[in-house]
This record gives C-alpha cells, structure tokens and sequence, in this order.
C-alpha cells in the first residue's frame, strides 16, 4: 500500500489532530490554488503514509449505521490500554477496550475531528 487518502472538513484542525494526538510526522504541504485545496503528508512510523486534503463544500461521510466503503484505519500498537489512556489524556473521546473474539486480541474504536471512524488494535 502507498497511502491513504482522508478529505477533512478543517484541513487544520485535522493535520492538528493527526500530528499531535496520533504522532504522524508531516513531511510536505501544498496548497493547489486551481483547486481551493490543501494536501500534507503525513508519514507514520517510517512506513506508512497519510494524504490529508481539504476541498471546499464537501458532503459528510457516512459511516454509521455501517455506510459502503471504507470501514475504519486501524492502528497497530503493542499496548492498547496505554494508547488508550494516552488519547483521553488528549481529551480525545474513545469506546471502551473490547476482545477481538476471533483471536484474543485487545481493541477499540475512536473517531478522527470529522467523525472517521479508527481503531487501535493489539499487535
């Protein structure tokens, strides 16, 4: 996989978020004046990447109940109730710890500042 896309509502208020409460690392930033849009990268762990726009006047994304397309974007950590207290510390809201029930392993949910749906799961 190269990167994953995501189109905000608040270019900065979502770079913010991406940044500061999940610790991507913003690596470039154009404004493409032809398109009235932002676009940063922003890499994650040295292998992952995300492409943050903004465009004006987009429709909001729906995704609850479950919408088609894309689900959520997990995040893969070794210690999910330490990522968990370290999000609400940013005061940033989080579903309870769950059990994956397939395999044992430790999950939960959270939304992004436009409602996307994330998830940190037990590595």
């Amino acid at each position: 996989m190269h990167h994953i896309a995501i189109i905000a509502s608040d270019y900065e208020r979502s770079k913010e978020f991406y940044r500061d409460a999940l610790g991507c690392e913003l690596i470039a930033e154009y404004y493409r004046a032809e398109r009235e849009s932002w676009m940063g990268k922003l890499a994650l762990g040295g292998v992952y990447l995300i492409e943050l726009f903004s465009f004006p006047n987009t429709p909001p994304r729906a995704s609850g109940p479950e919408a088609l397309g894309l689900r959520h974007l997990a995040f893969e950590v070794d210690d999910v109730p330490a990522a968990r207290d370290e999000l609400l510390a940013k005061g940033i809201e989080c579903e309870e710890l769950r059990v994956d029930p397939n395999n044992g392993k430790q999950m939960f949910f959270f939304r992004d500042p436009d409602g996307l749906p994330l998830e940190v799961y037990e590595s």
